[in-house]
């Protein structure tokens, strides 16, 4: 492996560290601790998981813990849209409102969604330079594809999107000073997709006969990238740190404080 290694792990812990600080400073300053409210559907192990990570991390952190489990055979609960455009933006710690959306589309002040923000994060925890440099994005998703291109866009890389329906998807990668993956798809990304030493975010997570992997085939690609993250320890802890980053920005704003 010739590729430095993004360590998300540590980023994430630095993350969550300096949101602790921030909150201890709100509360000794007269404010309210933030309190960040998750809903759990049903009994899906994963989901379990991630929403038990996130009541966890939240109050090391401080915060207050606001969690609701409804049964699986609840009313109403497949339509996350109308779920969604339910939240107050200045709540939407998940950045996935429409007025959240907007704000970022047209670079205003605004809550991101975690996963792009994470990875903007770690490049620039890394010193990788963005502006000027040429960026795929592999994926066009609402929760990491578009975000992720608007925000590189903001700090003036030039910016293409592929997703499925792109032609000659390597050809296109291979253009690429950062290439962020996010398509959902096992190892769709190999070493003939990548300019030698480009920055490799993978931001897939697959479960399969050996262990976690992600949408970049790592040992190959590894070989060839300047730096690259792995799965795990990549994106992945970065996601939950931004949202309580998200969490602290808006109670702060809601109370009135500032930095």
């Amino acid at each position: 492996m010739t590729a430095r290694l993004i360590d998300g792990k540590a980023v994430a812990r630095k993350v969550r560290e300096d949101v602790a600080r921030g909150v201890e400073k709100l509360v000794g300053g007269g404010g309210v601790a933030p309190g960040l409210a998750t809903v759990l559907i049903g009994d899906d192990p994963a989901s379990e998981v991630y929403v038990r990570n996130k009541r966890r991390l939240s109050v090391e952190a401080g915060m207050q813990d606001l969690h609701r489990h409804l049964p699986g055979d609840v009313g109403q609960h497949l339509d996350s849209d109308a779920l969604i455009a339910r939240i107050p933006a200045e709540k939407d710690v998940d950045g996935l409102t429409t007025a959240n959306a907007g704000l970022l589309a047209q670079g205003r002040p605004g809550l991101r969604p975690c996963t792009p923000a994470g990875v903007m994060t770690l490049l620039e925890e890394y010193d990788v330079p963005l502006s000027g440099a040429e960026a795929v994005v592999v994926g066009r998703s609402v929760l990491v594809g578009k975000p992720m291109a608007q925000l590189l866009l903001g700090k003036n890389a030039t910016v293409t999107v592929c997703h499925s329906r792109t032609r000659d998807l390597a050809e296109i990668c291979r253009r690429a000073d950062v290439l962020v993956v996010a398509a959902g798809i096992p190892g769709i990304v190999g070493a003939d997709a990548v300019k030698p030493v480009a920055t490799v975010i993978d931001v897939g997570i697959h479960r399969g006969e050996n262990g976690l992997r992600g949408d970049v085939d790592f040992d190959e690609v590894a070989e060839v990238a300047g730096a690259i993250t792995p799965v795990p320890g990549g994106v992945g802890p970065m996601t939950i740190a931004m949202l309580l980053a998200n969490t602290l920005t808006a109670a702060r704003a809601q109370q009135g404080h500032g930095e």
